[in-house]
């Protein structure tokens, strides 16, 4: 048998590494073969290469940061990557075009979802490229030439008479969106996207109603950090430190934000315990929504200053350290008790001789 034949057996050499050394087994293979679990899966063989500190010169820190991400997508769900119902811009079915048009400006979206009653109606999502497709087909917004040999329809005398005080669901030209569910994994939702070609969705709790909206730069943005095109605004820092010692917040930074910059761990509280931001932990510690320039106390050692809110949400507040009553030494303390028992509490008036 020539030696390329030789089989070797089982545990008889081992296997060397492409580096040209012996690789020798770790604790956790030792421990995987003891229990018969086998060798590490591929993930945590990646994991590990990106832990060690040996691997430096193969990845760059961006490379690094988004295959790490990559890696944990699996983990995450969509209720961790949408925007809360709160936040949502949407548009009223029954709204105008004109309303349309003012609200695609302010908003800096280029998809709105669009409801019937409540965010709990959903009706579908506006495209801002099917919306300017539309007034520019039409000649009576003024963004055609008219045709003179067109015989225009009854609708679109309708449209021409109400031009853009047109409601949108005479416009048709709303397109459908994804449901989700909150437990949802984001990737299963970004795959979903994909094949659909869809990229919104409204996540929908087990009532049927919309508790957020995910749009597929959301799940993106899970993998490769924040995505800000020419029109995105400088976010407003979470938390900003004054000169006097308070601190800044905006209602929606995390607690672990909060804690960090402020040096005490909010989530340890007990009304903090189905809350995840700071403004959640006030309206929890109040038992309502605080309104403007209202000062909530009891959560923890600080006060809370109400400087932005609205009827259903606190929006900006400013933290405050209570200051602590000084104690005063045991030594001091100790003397002033003994000199009170030495004197009389209550002082009698000078007896008189008796006659």
């Amino acid at each position: 048998m020539s030696e390329s034949q030789n089989i070797a057996r089982p545990g008889a050499e081992r296997a060397a590494s492409p580096g040209g050394r012996e690789a020798h087994p770790g604790l956790i293979e030792r421990l995987r073969g003891l229990f018969g679990l086998g060798q590490a899966s591929v993930r945590d063989d990646i994991e590990d290469a990106l832990d060690d500190a040996g691997t430096n010169a193969d990845f760059t820190p961006q490379e690094r940061a988004i295959l790490k991400n990559v890696l944990g997508l699996h983990d995450v769900r969509v209720a961790d990557v949408m925007v809360p119902r709160a936040d949502i811009i949407a548009v009223s079915i029954e709204a105008t075009l004109g309303e349309l048009l003012a609200l695609f400006r302010t908003a800096g979206h280029s998809r709105l979802p669009v409801y019937g009653e409540t965010l709990d109606d959903p009706r579908g999502m506006v495209h801002i490229r099917d919306f300017v497709d539309f007034l520019a087909s039409e000649a009576h917004f003024g963004l055609a030439e008219p045709s003179p040999a067109a015989n225009p329809s009854p609708e679109q005398k309708t449209l021409a008479a109400q031009g853009m005080k047109t409601p949108l669901s005479a416009a048709r030209i709303l397109r459908p969106v994804l449901f989700a569910p909150p437990s949802m994994p984001a990737l299963d939702l970004l795959v979903k996207m994909q094949a659909s070609r869809t990229h919104m969705a409204l996540v929908i709790d087990e009532y049927g109603g919309t508790d957020g909206l995910v749009s597929m730069e959301d799940v993106v943005e899970a993998i490769v950090g924040d995505i800000e095109d020419e029109h995105d605004e400088a976010d407003r820092p979470g938390v900003v430190a004054a000169g006097d010692g308070s601190y800044v917040v905006e209602a929606r930074t995390s607690l672990e934000d909060v804690s960090e910059a402020v040096g005490f761990d909010f989530s340890k509280l007990a009304d903090a315990e189905d809350v995840d931001t700071i403004g959640g932990l006030l309206t929890a510690a109040a038992g309502r929504v605080p309104g403007r320039g209202e000062i909530v106390t009891g959560a923890g050692d600080f006060e809370f200053e109400v400087l932005d809110a609205d009827p259903r949400r606190v929006k900006r507040l400013k933290i405050v350290r209570r200051a602590v009553p000084r104690r005063r030494p045991a030594a001091v303390q100790g003397a002033r008790a003994e000199k009170e028992e030495a004197e009389p509490t209550d002082k009698l008036p000078p007896a008189r001789e008796a006659p």
